[in-house]
C-alpha cells in the first residue's frame, strides 16, 4: 500500500496485484491524491487527467467513484479548464452508451457521479455546456434502475448547487423528473430525490410559490410507507418550503400566511395524502384512517418548519402557533381521534412538535411565556367543560361528547406545561407566584375531570411541578387532600385527586428536601378510611376502592422510615381483600353481579399492586415474620385466576380487562416476591397456572402505550427524567408480565411438569392461524427463552431427553418464521438451550442441521434465520468445541455474506460474523486476514442504498479491530498491512451517507486511537468530529462525543487545537453546506469547549449530556491553567448570558451606601453584573443545568490553579510574572471576575445555581483571604469585594428560601466571618446579622418550622447555623491567643507601626465581643446537638434507649434522614463547645470576691444548671462531670474508629477540643485522678498515630497526650503534698515499692509506648531490633523533615516527664528507657549544619536530658544509688557515640555531644560525673576540641567551658580548671602573634578572654594576683596606637575595643596588681595610656552601639540555653 503514496498512479505496482487488491489500491491513492491536490500540479496535469478519467471504465465501486469525482474537480478547480470539455464529454458519452450490462452499469454510475462534482466545483465557468448534461443525465435516468435513479438525483443536487441561478432554463425539468423520485419504489431514491429538490428550492421560485400545494401533496405521498430516512429528508424538504414561503417577500401571486401554512400542514397530518377537494369515497365513508407514517412525517415536518424559522419566530408566533397544534387533536377533527389508538398515535405527535419545539429551541425566559400561553388555553378548555357539566337540559348528551372530544387538547397541553416546568427546575418560581396567570390553579381544576386520561396528566402534570419546585409539595399535597376530604362524594373528584396525591408521592423521593413525616399518617389514614366507605354508597364504591389502594401503593414509595409505622395496618387490609379459604371463594363465585365483582377485581387488583409497591420500595422490612404475614392471600389469589373465565361467562364482557388487570397485578407481584418464599404454598398448582399461559394468545397488535391504561404507573419511577409513563395497554402488559413470570416459574417446577407444559404450548402454536400463530409463536419462544436465562443463572438442568426434544421442535419451527422479530427470537433461544444443555454433541448436532440447510436451501427466510443461529450458538457457548467448528462456520458465513442478490442474506450473514469474530478472541486470529479483505472487498462494492449490509460491515470491523487489539502497534509487514486494511475500512465508512455507518466509522477510529493512536491521523479525526458534532441524529453525536471523550484524556491541547484550525482553513466544499454551520461558529469564537457547553446547553439525552460534562472536564483538568482567561470568559458568558437586568437591580438595592468609598463599590458592582452591549453573545439564554455546569467548572479551575504554581495566589507575584511575559496568566489577576460570577450564581432564580455560587463563594473566600493587597498595605485583596459578599449572601436569608440554600449560604458566611478579609467590626456586622437572624429562628424551636419540608431540613439548616457559629467562635478565639499569627501578613508588608498593632488585638477582640453577645445561647444549643450526636452514634442494639419523642433537633422518625447532617457538622461544634466550657464552663464566680478563681472539684458552688434537661437541680460538679464526658465520650468513639473516609478536619478539630479541654485544671483533676480514664485515651491516640500519617494529626495527638501527663503529675504532686500535711509518707507514682509497671493499666507504660511510636517511625535506627539488619548500620544519618523534626521534639518533651509520675522504684524502671531514647535522638541527628545551627531535634534531646537529669527522683534517697549508676552508663554512651565517629562519621556534630557532656556536668550530683575515669574522658574530649581548626566549634567550647569553671562545686569545676586552663590561656598569648582574621576568629579570642575573666574571678585568693598578673600583658598586646587603629582591619579595631573594655574592668577589681605591672614595663604602660587616650570619644559611642547588639555570641546562647 505504500506504493499508493504517489501523485501519479504507480501503474507498474497497479498491474501487478489481483483484481480485488487492485480497487483498494485505486482507493489509497485517491485518498493520498485527495491530501495532496490543493498542491501546483500543472506539470502533472495532463497525465493525472488520463489516468483519471481511464479509471473511469474500471468499474469503480461506490465510494471509488465518489472520491474519483472529487479528485478530477478539485484538479480542475486548481490546474487549468481547457480540456475540462473533453471530459464532460467522455462522462455523457459514457452515460449515453447502449450497453446495459450489470458489470456495465458502475461505469455509468460512476460518469454520472463525475458530472455533478465537477459542475458543483467549477459551476458557471462551465457556460452553457450543462443544458446538454441536464438534458442527457434526465433521458438516461427513464430507464435507468434505482441505483443509477439514486446516483442521478444526488448528481443533479450537485450541478445545481454548482451552478446556482444560473440553472434557472432547466429547473421544470429538474423538477418534474424529482416529483416522480420521490414516490419512487426505493427508499434510497425517495431520500435523494428530496435532497434534489431541496437543493432546487433554493433559487426555484415556483416552488414555493405557485407550484407550493402540489409539493405539498406530493411530500404527502412521499410519506406513505416511507422509513425514517426518508421521512427525515422529506420533511426536511416540506419544512425548509414552508419556511421559505412564509417568509419570502414576493410581489406577485397571492402572500402566503401563517394560516395557510398551518391549514396545509394540517389536512396532512388530519387527512393524509389524499388530497384536499377529491375526498374519496374512503374517507366519506369514515373508513380510511390516516396511516402512521404521513403522520409521524408532518410532525417532523412541522418541526423543521419552525427550527428553520427559529427561536425568536417561534417566541412572536407562539399564540398563533398554539392553538393550532393542539387543533390537530380536538373535536373539530373527530376522524382523526376516533380509535384510542389513532388518538394516542395523534396525541404523541403533537406532545411531540411541542417538545421539540418550545423544550428545544426555546430559552427560559421565552419558555415561562410560552408556559403562560398554554395555562391560558387550559383555561378556555376548562370553561368549555363547566358550561357542559352544568347544563342539565337536553343537550346534555351532545355536550358530554363535548367534552370527551376536548380531553385530547387538554392532555396534550398538560403533558407540555408538567415538561417545561420540569425544565425549568425552580427558575419556574415566577410563573408560579404569577397569580394572574394561576398555573396551579388552572392544573388543580381539571382533576374532577370527566376523562381519565385528563385525570391522570393533570396528576402528571402537578408531580412535575412538584419535582420542580419541592417547595410547593407540601402545599399541593395539602390541598389534594383538603379537596379529596370534601368531594368524597363525587366520583370524577376521588379519582382526580387521589392521582394527583398518588403521583406526587411518587415524586417525593426525586425531592431531596422531602416532606414532613407526620403526612404519611393522614394519607394512610384517609386511604383506610375510601377504603372502608367503599361500599356505602354503590355510585362511588369502585372509585373509592381504586383510590384508597392507589394510595397506599403510593405511599409505600416514601420508604421503610415512612412505611414501618403504617405496616400492621396495610399487612390486615391485605388479609381481608382476598377470601381466607378455598370454600369461601367458591361462595363468593354464586354471590353477587357484575358491578361487585369489578368492584373486588380493582380492589384485589391494588392491593397485589400495593404489595408489589412495597417489595420493591421497602425491601429492608421484608422480614421473615412479614413474608410470613404476606404469604397467606395468596393461595387464594391464585385460585380466583383459574375461576376468571367461568366469572366471564356468567357476568359478561364488562370484566374483561378488569380480569386482566388482575392477572397483570397478581403476575407482577409474584416476579418481584422471591420463587422460594411461595413454592410451598402454591404447591402442585403450577401445573394449572400454565394452563392459564396460554392467555398468552390474547394479543395481536403492538400498540402504543398511554398513562390511561395504568392509573399505577403514575407514582412509579420514570424511565427518564420527564417523559411522562407509557404503560402499554391490559391485554398488552399482561403477556410481557406473564413472559416474565414464565421465565422465574419455569425454572422452579419439576422436571416432570415441563414436558407437558411445553407440549401444551407447541399446541397452541398450531391452533392458532394466519398472522395470529406468528405473534403467539414470538409470546411462546419469548417466555421460554426467559425460562432458559433464569435456568443458565442458576446452573440449573432442563430434564430429560423427550423434554429437550419438545423444546428443539418449539425452536425450529420459529427459526424458518417469515417473521424477522422471531427469528431472531429462535435462534437467541436455540443458543440459550444449547447452553443449558451444555454437551457438546447436543450443541455439534445443533450447529450440524445448520450447515446442512444453509448448503441446501436457497430462500432468504431460512438462509438468515440459520446464519444467525450459528453466530449465537457461538455467542452463548464461546469457543464451543474444536477449530475445524470455527472454520466451518466462518466459511458457510464468508460464502453467504458475498450473496449480492440478497441483501438481507449478506447483511444477516454478517452480523453473525461479527458474533462469532467477538467471541472467538484469540482463536480467530488465523482468519483475521481474509475477514478484513472481505469486508473491505464488500465496502468498495456494496451500494450505498443497502444500509443494513453497511450497518453490519462496521460491526464485523470493529470486532476485529478489539481482536486485533494492541498488535495493531506491531511494525511487521503483516501487521501494517492490516492495520492499512482497518484504516482503509473507516475511511470507507465515513463517506457512507447513512448516519449509523458513519457513528461505526468513528467507533472503529476510536479503537484503533487506544490501540495504535500514533498511527491515527488525529488532525482528520478531529475535523470528522466536529463536522458531526451538531448532526441531527442522536446516535451520530453520541459516537462523536464518546470518542471526543477518550482522545482528550490523552491529547486535550492537541484536539483544541486542530478543531480551531480546521475551522479557520475549513475551504473544502465538499463538508456538507449546512452541519458544520453551528458548530462553525461556535468553534471559531469560543473554541471546542464552547461548542460543547452550547451542546450540552441543547441537548436532551441524559447519556451524551454526562459524556460531554466528562470530556469538558477532562480538558479543563489538562488545559485550564495554561489557558485561564479562555476557560474563565467561557464560563463568565455562560452565567453571565442569564444574568439580566433581575441581577443588576437586586444587586443595587440589597447592597447599602454609608460610606463614599462604599458607593463607588456600588457603581464597581453594577458594572459587574450588567451586560449592557448586545452584541452577538455565544451563548443565548443557556438553560440553568449548563449555569450550574459551569460554576462547577470554575470551582474545578481554582482547585487546578492550587496544585499548579503559588503565583496564582499571590498578587504582587503575579503581576510581576505578568510584566516579564504578557502571555503569563494568573488566577488571582482575575478574582474581579470570580467574585461576580459567584455573586451572579449565588442570586439566581435556580435553587441549585444559588448552591454552586455560594459553593464558588466559599472557596473564593477559603483561597484568596490571605492574599495581600501590594498597594494598600495592612489589608488584604477581597476586602474591596465585601458588599458583593454581602449582597450574594443576604437572599440565602429570606424567609422563603429553602433551607439547604441557608445551610450553605451559613457555610459561607462563617467562612467569611473567620477569614479575617474584613478588621471593621461595622463592616462585619452586616454579615454577622445574617447568622443572627438564623440564630433566632433556631431559638423558635420546633413550634416556628415551616411545614414544607421533611423535618430533617430543619436539622440540616440548625446544625449548619450552629457549625457556622462554632467555626467563627473558634477563630475569635484563636485570633485572641495569639493575635501576631492572624495577621501575619499584614506584618509583613508594613513595618508595623504601633497602631497596626493595636488594630489587629482590637479586631481579634472585637470578634469576640460579637460572639460573646450570644454565647449563652448558642453553648446550650451547642451542648444539645452534642447530645443528640452522642446518641445518634450509639449502636443498633441500645436503640431501645433512645428518647422516643427524638431529640432536640431531630424527630424519631426522621433519624436516618438527620444523621447526616450531625455527621458533617459535629466536630467544629464539639470544638467550640470545648473552647466555651474552658474559658467559662469550669470556672466559677464568686460574688463576693468580684473575681474569677478556679474551683477545685473538692468544692462544689453553685453553677448554671440551665443544659440539664430533667427537672432534678443537680449540683454544678455533676453538670461539669455530665459535660466533661459528653465531650470526652464524642471525641473517644471517634477517635476510636474514625471511618477511612473521615475528613482530617473532623479529627483535627476532635484533638483539638481535647487539648482545649485539659487546658484548664478542672478536666485535668479528673483525668488525672482517673488512671484508667487516661490510659484508655492514650491508646486510643496511640491507635490513630499508628493509622494516620498526617504530621498535623499525630502533632495534635502528641500536645494531648502532653497534657495528660501533666495532669497525672498534677495528680501526683497534689497526692503528695496532702500527704506531706498529714505526714504519712506512703509512695505515690507508678511503680509503688516495686517499680514494676503493668501494660495496659499503666499510663507511663502507654506514653512510652506511644512516645517509641513516634519515634521509631522518625527514626528507625533507634529500633534495637533493627540496629542489627545491614540496612541500619551503613550508619549513614537520615535528614528528617521539619515535620519529622517536630514530632520527635514534641515526644522528647513528654519522654523527659515521665519519671515525675512513677514513684522512685518506678522512676529507676523507666529511666535505661528514656535514656536510651533521648542519647538515640541526640546520636542519629546531631550532624554538622552549614549554618552552624542547631537541628530541632537536637536543641529537644538536650533540653529533655537536661530536664531529666534535674529530675527530684535522681537525689530521693529510695533511688538515688541506681540512677547515679544508669547515668554514668549513660554519660559513658555519649562519650562511646564519639569514638565510633573517630573513624566512621566526620559528620557528627561535636558540639552537640560536648553539650549533653556538659549537661550531664552540671545538672547531675558530683558524685555521677566525679569518678576518675570519666572524668578523664570528659577533659579529654575538650581538649581535642580546643584545638578544632573551626572557629566556631572552638567558640562553643569555651563557652561550655565557661559555665563549668563556674560550676558551685569546687570537686567538680577543678579538675576541668587545671587540666585546661593553660592551654586556653597559652592559646591567648599565641594570638599576639596572630591576630584574628574574620568575625569568627574574633569571636574566639572574645570567648577566651571572658573564660579568663571568669577564671580569675574563681581562683583562690592566694592564685589570683598571679593569675591576673599573666593576663593583662595578653590583653594589652591587644591594643593598637593610634596611628595602627587608622590602617587596622575591622577585626583589629574590635579586638582592641574589646581588650580595653576589659581592662577597664579588670584594672579597679585587682588595681594593686594592676600598678605593680604598669610600673614594672614602661612599653606597656606607653601603650595602654595612648589608646586610652586616642579612643576617649569613640568609645562612648561604640559601646552603645555594643549594649544594642551584642553579636551573634548571644543569639547562639539564647538558642542552645539548656544549662
Amino acid at each position: 500500500m505504500e506504493l499508493a503514496h504517489s501523485l501519479l498512479l504507480n501503474e507498474e505496482a497497479y498491474n501487478q496485484l489481483g483484481e480485488f487488491q487492485k480497487a483498494e489500491f485505486i482507493f489509497e491513492w485517491l485518498q493520498f491524491l485527495e491530501k495532496l491536490l490543493p498542491a501546483d500540479i500543472r506539470e502533472n496535469q495532463k497525465q493525472l487527467v488520463e489516468q483519471l478519467t481511464s479509471l473511469l471504465n474500471n468499474s469503480p465501486g461506490p465510494p471509488t467513484r465518489r472520491l474519483l469525482a472529487k479528485n478530477l474537480a478539485v484538479l480542475y478547480s486548481t490546474g487549468d479548464t481547457f480540456s475540462v470539455y473533453q471530459t464532460i464529454d467522455k462522462c455523457n458519452e459514457l452515460i449515453r452508451s447502449k450497453d446495459d450490462s450489470p458489470s456495465y452499469l458502475p461505469t455509468k454510475l460512476a460518469a454520472v457521479v463525475c458530472l455533478g462534482y465537477l459542475y458543483k466545483k467549477l459551476g458557471r465557468i462551465l457556460g452553457n455546456s450543462f443544458t446538454d448534461t441536464v438534458g442527457n443525465v434526465l433521458k438516461a435516468m427513464k430507464n435507468a434502475e434505482s441505483q443509477g435513479r439514486y446516483e442521478i438525483m444526488l448528481s443533479l443536487q450537485n450541478i445545481l448547487n454548482g451552478l446556482g441561478a444560473a440553472a434557472i432554463p432547466c429547473h421544470r425539468d429538474i423538477y418534474k423528473a424529482a416529483r416522480s423520485c420521490l414516490t419512487d419504489r426505493s427508499m434510497a431514491v425517495r431520500c435523494a430525490a428530496a435532497k434534489c429538490l431541496l437543493e432546487l428550492q433554493n433559487e426555484a421560485v415556483f416552488m414555493w410559490s405557485t407550484d407550493l400545494d402540489s409539493v405539498v401533496t406530493l411530500c404527502f405521498k412521499s410519506f406513505e410507507g416511507s422509513n425514517y430516512d426518508v421521512r427525515l429528508a422529506v420533511s426536511k424538504l416540506l419544512g425548509t418550503l414552508l419556511a421559505r414561503a412564509l417568509t419570502s417577500k414576493q410581489t406577485t401571486g397571492n402572500v402566503i400566511s401563517l394560516e395557510d401554512v398551518m391549514e396545509l400542514l394540517g389536512t396532512g397530518f388530519l387527512r393524509g395524502s389524499c388530497g384536499f377537494l377529491r375526498a374519496s369515497g374512503d374517507m366519506l365513508k369514515g373508513t380510511s384512517s390516516v396511516s402512521r407514517d404521513v403522520r409521524v412525517g408532518v410532525t417532523q415536518a412541522y418541526v423543521v418548519f419552525v427550527s428553520t424559522l427559529g427561536s425568536q419566530w417561534l417566541e412572536r408566533n407562539f399564540s398563533a402557533f398554539l392553538p393550532h397544534i393542539l387543533d390537530l387533536v380536538s373535536q373539530s377533527h373527530p376522524k382523526a381521534i376516533q380509535s384510542p389508538m389513532d388518538a394516542i398515535g395523534c396525541r404523541r405527535c403533537v406532545s411531540f412538535i411541542l417538545r421539540a419545539t418550545v423544550g428545544g429551541l426555546l430559552g427560559e425566559k421565552a419558555q415561562i411565556a410560552a408556559a403562560k400561553e398554554i395555562c391560558q388555553a387550559i383555561w378556555k378548555l376548562k370553561k368549555v367543560v363547566d358550561a357542559a357539566m352544568s347544563d342539565s337540559n337536553l343537550e346534555t348528551k351532545m355536550n358530554a361528547t363535548d367534552v370527551t372530544a376536548s380531553q385530547h387538547v387538554l392532555v396534550c397541553a398538560l403533558q407540555e406545561l408538567g415538561s417545561l416546568i420540569h425544565g425549568l427546575g425552580t427558575t419556574a418560581a415566577p410563573l408560579l407566584q404569577d397569580s394572574s396567570t394561576g398555573v396551579l390553579e388552572a392544573v388543580i381544576s381539571v382533576f374532577p375531570h370527566p376523562s381519565l386520561s385528563v385525570r391522570l396528566t393533570a396528576a402528571w402534570c402537578v408531580r412535575c411541578i412538584a419535582v420542580a419546585l419541592p417547595s410547593y409539595m407540601s402545599l399541593l399535597l395539602d390541598r389534594c387532600i383538603e379537596r379529596l376530604s370534601t368531594l368524597k362524594s363525587s366520583p370524577e373528584a376521588v379519582t382526580g385527586y387521589s392521582f394527583a396525591v398518588a403521583a406526587l408521592l411518587g415524586a417525593v423521593k426525586h425531592c431531596p428536601l422531602g416532606i414532613p413525616h407526620g403526612k404519611g399518617k393522614v394519607w394512610s389514614e384517609l386511604a383506610e378510611d375510601l377504603l372502608c366507605s367503599a361500599s356505602q354508597n354503590s355510585r362511588i364504591s369502585l372509585q373509592r376502592t381504586q383510590a384508597g389502594w392507589l394510595l397506599i401503593a403510593a405511599l409505600m414509595t416514601l420508604g421503610p422510615a415512612v412505611v414501618q409505622h403504617h405496616l400492621p395496618r396495610v399487612l390486615l387490609l391485605w388479609k381481608c381483600i382476598f377470601p381466607s379459604s378455598p370454600k369461601d371463594l367458591e361462595t363468593e363465585k354464586t354471590r353477587g353481579d357484575s358491578f361487585t365483582w369489578q368492584v373486588t377485581l380493582e380492589g384485589r387488583a391494588g392491593a397485589l399492586c400495593a404489595i408489589k409497591s412495597f417489595v420493591s420500595h421497602c425491601a429492608g422490612l421484608l422480614t421473615d415474620e412479614v413474608i410470613q404475614r404476606l404469604l397467606p392471600p395468596l393461595p387464594s389469589a391464585v385460585d380466583l385466576l383459574t375461576q376468571l373465565s367461568s366469572i366471564y361467562k356468567s357476568y359478561g364482557n364488562s370484566l374483561k380487562t378488569p380480569s386482566t388487570v388482575y392477572r397483570h397485578k397478581l403476575y407482577e407481584l409474584l416476579a418481584v416476591l422471591p420463587p422460594k418464599t411461595y413454592e410451598g404454598i402454591l404447591g402442585q398448582k403450577y401445573d394449572y397456572h400454565f394452563f392459564t399461559f396460554l392467555q398468552l394468545l390474547l394479543g395481536n397488535s403492538i400498540a402504543g402505550g398511554s398513562l390511561e391504561y395504568d392509573a399505577y404507573s403514575i407514582y412509579e419511577k420514570f424511565a427518564k427524567g420527564d417523559s411522562v409513563p407509557k404503560p402499554l395497554p391490559p391485554a398488552l402488559s399482561v403477556i410481557s408480565a406473564a413472559t416474565r413470570l414464565f421465565g422465574v416459574m419455569f425454572s422452579h417446577i419439576a422436571e416432570s411438569h415441563r414436558l407437558q407444559i411445553l407440549e401444551q404450548l407447541l399446541n397452541s402454536i398450531k391452533q392458532a392461524k394466519g398472522s395470529r400463530q406468528q405473534i403467539v409463536q414470538l409470546h411462546v419462544v419469548s417466555a421460554f427463552s426467559t425460562s432458559l436465562k433464569h435456568l443458565a443463572n442458576s446452573k440449573g438442568s432442563l430434564g430429560s431427553d423427550e423434554v429437550r426434544r419438545s423444546a428443539l421442535t418449539l425452536v425450529m419451527g420459529a427459526l424458518e418464521s417469515n417473521n424477522p422479530l422471531l427469528r431472531c427470537a429462535a435462534a437467541e433461544c436455540l443458543a440459550r438451550l444449547a447452553q443449558v444443555v451444555s454437551d457438546s454433541a447436543f450443541t455439534a448436532g445443533l450447529a450440524q442441521v445448520s450447515f446442512d440447510k444453509l448448503k441446501s436451501a436457497r430462500d432468504v427466510v431460512s438462509r438468515t434465520g440459520h446464519s444467525l443461529a450459528l453466530g449465537c450458538l457461538y455467542r452463548y457457548l464461546g469457543g464451543i468445541g474444536s477449530t475445524q467448528h470455527l472454520n466451518a462456520c466462518v466459511g458457510i458465513l464468508y460464502t453467504l455474506s458475498q450473496d449480492s442478490t440478497s441483501p438481507d442474506v449478506q447483511a444477516w450473514a454478517l452480523h453473525s460474523l461479527s458474533l462469532i469474530v467477538d467471541l472467538a478472541g484469540p482463536l480467530y486470529h488465523v482468519h483475521v486476514e481474509p475477514t478484513l479483505s472481505l469486508v473491505l472487498m464488500l465496502l468498495l462494492s456494496v451500494p450505498p442504498a443497502y444500509t443494513e449490509v453497511h450497518q453490519s460491515l462496521g460491526r464485523c470491523l470493529n470486532t476485529l479491530i478489539t481482536t486485533l487489539g494492541p498488535e495493531l502497534q506491531g511494525s511487521s509487514t503483516t501487521v501494517s498491512a492490516l492495520r492499512t486494511s482497518c484504516l482503509l475500512g473507516c475511511a470507507v465508512m465515513q463517506d457512507n451517507p447513512d448516519c449509523l455507518v458513519q457513528a461505526q466509522a468513528i467507533s472503529c477510529l476510536q479503537q484503533l486511537h487506544m490501540f495504535a493512536p500514533r498511527h491515527v491521523n488525529l488532525s482528520n479525526l478531529v475535523s470528522c468530529l466536529c463536522m458531526n458534532l451538531c448532526s441531527s441524529y442522536l446516535l451520530l453525536r453520541r459516537a462523536v462525543v464518546a470518542c471526543l471523550r477518550q482522545l482528550v484524556q490523552r491529547e486535550a491541547a492537541e484536539v483544541s487545537e486542530y478543531a480551531v484550525a480546521l475551522v479557520k482553513e475549513s475551504k473544502d466544499d465538499f463538508t456538507p453546506g449546512n452541519t458544520l454551520l453551528l458548530a462553525d461558529v461556535n468553534i471559531r469564537e469560543i473554541g471546542l469547549e464552547g461548542a460543547l457547553l452550547g451542546l450540552l446547553d441543547k441537548e436532551l439525552d441524559q447519556r451524551l449530556c454526562q459524556d460531554i460534562k466528562e470530556t469538558l472536564t477532562h480538558m479543563l483538568t489538562s488545559m485550564a491553567v495554561e489557558k485561564l482567561s479562555f476557560w474563565l470568559k467561557l464560563c463568565k458568558d455562560v452565567l453571565a448570558a442569564s444574568a439580566g437586568n433581575s441581577c443588576k437591580l437586586l444587586s443595587m438595592s440589597s447592597i447599602d451606601t454609608t460610606q463614599e468609598e462604599e458607593t463607588a463599590k456600588v457603581d464597581d458592582v453594577s458594572v459587574l453584573t450588567s451586560d449592557s452591549d448586545d452584541r452577538f453573545h455565544p451563548f443565548r439564554n443557556p438553560r440553568w443545568p449548563t449555569r450550574v455546569f459551569a460554576a462547577e467548572c470554575v470551582c474545578k479551575i481554582i482547585s487546578q490553579c492550587e496544585s499548579a504554581v503559588s503565583a496564582h495566589f499571590d498578587i504582587t507575584l503575579a503581576q510581576e510574572r505578568k510584566q516579564r511575559d504578557s502571555r503569563d496568566d494568573f488566577l488571582v489577576l482575575h478574582l474581579a471576575d470570580l467574585v461576580r460570577m459567584a455573586f451572579m450564581a449565588a442570586t439566581d432564580h435556580s435553587d441549585q445555581l444559588r448552591l454552586s455560587g455560594l459553593q464558588m463563594l466559599q472557596i473564593v473566600v477559603r483561597k484568596f483571604a490571605a492574599v495581600p493587597e501590594p498597594e494598600f498595605p495592612g489589608h488584604v485583596i477581597l476586602e474591596q469585594y465585601q458588599a458583593n459578599v454581602g449582597a450574594a449572601l443576604r437572599p440565602a436569608f429570606a424567609p422563603e428560601t429553602p433551607p439547604d440554600v441557608t445551610a450553605k449560604a451559613c457555610q459561607v458566611c462563617s467562612a467569611w466571618i473567620a477569614s479575617g478579609v474584613v478588621s471593621d467590626l461595622n463592616d462585619l456586622r452586616r454579615v454577622h446579622q445574617l447568622l443572627v437572624s438564623s440564630l433566632l429562628k433556631v431559638q423558635a424551636g420546633k413550634e416556628a418550622q415551616n411545614q414544607q419540608y421533611n423535618e430533617s431540613t430543619s436539622t440540616m439548616e440548625i446544625l449548619a447555623v450552629l457549625k457556622a457559629w462554632a467555626e467563627v467562635y473558634i477563630v475569635a478565639v484563636e485570633k485572641q491567643k495569639n493575635p501576631s499569627d492572624t495577621h501575619k501578613h499584614c506584618l509583613k508588608i508594613a513595618n508595623s507601626s504601633e497602631e497596626n498593632y493595636r488594630d489587629v488585638s482590637f479586631s481579634a477582640s472585637g470578634l469576640l465581643d460579637l460572639v460573646q453577645a450570644d454565647l449563652g445561647t448558642l453553648s446550650k444549643l451547642w451542648l444539645a446537638a452534642l447530645q443528640d450526636f452522642a446518641l445518634l452514634t450509639l449502636p443498633p442494639e441500645y436503640a431501645s434507649q433512645l428518647p422516643t419523642e427524638g431529640g432536640t433537633f431531630y424527630t424519631a422518625e426522621t433519624i436516618e434522614n438527620a444523621r447526616p447532617h450531625y455527621y458533617s457538622s459535629w466536630a467544629l461544634i464539639l470544638y467550640a463547645t470545648s473552647l466555651w466550657l474552658t474559658s467559662t464552663g469550669f470556672i466559677v464566680v464568686d460574688p463576693d470576691e468580684g473575681v474569677t478563681n478556679l474551683s477545685r472539684p473538692v468544692t462544689p458552688t453553685t453553677m448554671c444548671q440551665d443544659s440539664s434537661t430533667r427537672p432534678l437541680v443537680k449540683s454544678p460538679e455533676d453538670v461539669n462531670t455530665d459535660r466533661f464526658h459528653l465531650i470526652l465520650g464524642i471525641s473517644v468513639e471517634f477517635l476510636c474508629s474514625p471511618g477511612s473516609d473521615a475528613a482530617m478536619e473532623n479529627i483535627i478539630a476532635c484533638l483539638h477540643a481535647l487539648r482545649a479541654l485539659f487546658d484548664v485544671p478542672w478536666p485535668r483533676s479528673k483525668i488525672g485522678g482517673d488512671q484508667e480514664l487516661g490510659v484508655e485515651l492514650l491508646n486510643v491516640l496511640h491507635r490513630l498515630i499508628l493509622t494516620r500519617e498526617s504530621p498535623d494529626i499525630q502533632l495534635a495527638a502528641l500536645e494531648v497526650v502532653r497534657l495528660i501527663l501533666f495532669a497525672a503529675q498534677e495528680h501526683v504532686k497534689e497526692k503528695r503534698r496532702s500527704a506531706e500535711e498529714k505526714e504519712t509518707l506512703p509512695e505515690f507514682g507508678e511503680g509503688k515499692d516495686t517499680g514494676g509497671l503493668v501494660p495496659g493499666k499503666s499510663l507511663v507504660f502507654a506514653t512510652l509506648e506511644l512516645c517509641v511510636c513516634i519515634l521509631v517511625r522518625q527514626l528507625p535506627q533507634l529500633n534495637p531490633k533493627l540496629t542489627c539488619s545491614p540496612a541500619v548500620q551503613s550508619g549513614k544519618h537520615l535528614l528528617l523533615s521539619e515535620d519529622g523534626s517536630r514530632l520527635v521534639a514534641a515526644a522528647l518533651v513528654i519522654l523527659s516527664d515521665v519519671p515525675a509520675i512513677c514513684s522512685p522504684e518506678g522512676s529507676v524502671s523507666v529511666l535505661p528507657t528514656i535514656l536510651y531514647l533521648i542519647i538515640g535522638v541526640l546520636k542519629e541527628t546531631a550532624v554538622k549544619s552549614q549554618d552552624g545551627q542547631l537541628p530541632l531535634t537536637v536543641a529537644a534531646s538536650l533540653q529533655a536530658l537536661k530536664g531529666l537529669l534535674s529530675s527530684p527522683m535522681a537525689r530521693a534517697e529510695k533511688s538515688q544509688n541506681a540512677w547515679t549508676d544508669l547515668l554514668r552508663s549513660a554519660l559513658v554512651t555519649v562519650l562511646d557515640c564519639w569514638d565510633q565517629v573517630d573513624g566512621l562519621l566526620p559528620e557528627l556534630d561535636e558540639v552537640s555531644l560536648l553539650t549533653a557532656i556538659t549537661v550531664f556536668v552540671m545538672s547531675t550530683s558530683p558524685e555521677v560525673t566525679t569518678v576518675e575515669c570519666l572524668q578523664k574522658r570528659c577533659i579529654e574530649k575538650f581538649k581535642i576540641t580546643l584545638d578544632s581548626k573551626d572557629p566556631l566549634v572552638q567558640c562553643k567550647c569555651y563557652q561550655l567551658l565557661h559555665s563549668i569553671f563556674q560550676h558551685p562545686n569546687k570537686i567538680v569545676s577543678y579538675p576541668y580548671i587545671h587540666s585546661l586552663a593553660p592551654s586556653i590561656v597559652g592559646k591567648l598569648q599565641e594570638t599576639e602573634k596572630a591576630k584574628p582574621e574574620n568575625a569568627a576568629e574574633l569571636q574566639v579570642i572574645q570567648e577566651g578572654i571572658k573564660v579568663v575573666t571568669a577564671l580569675t574571678a574563681a581562683a583562690e585568693e592566694q592564685h589570683r594576683d598571679h593569675l591576673v598578673a599573666c593576663f593583662l600583658p595578653i590583653l594589652i598586646s591587644f591594643l593598637l596606637d593610634e596611628n595602627a587603629l587608622v590602617s587596622a582591619t575591622n577585626s583589629a579595631k574590635n579586638l582592641h575595643e574589646f581588650a580595653l573594655q576589659t581592662l577597664m574592668q579588670i584594672g579597679p577589681q585587682y588595681s594593686s596588681v594592676f600598678k605593680k605591672l604598669m610600673a614594672s614595663s614602661p612599653t606597656m604602660k606607653a601603650r595602654l595610656e595612648s589608646a586610652v587616650k586616642g579612643n576617649q570619644e569613640s568609645i562612648k559611642v561604640k559601646t552603645t552601639k555594643h549594649a544594642k547588639n551584642p553579636g551573634k555570641s548571644s543569639s547562639i546562647q539564647l538558642k542552645t540555653n539548656f544549662l
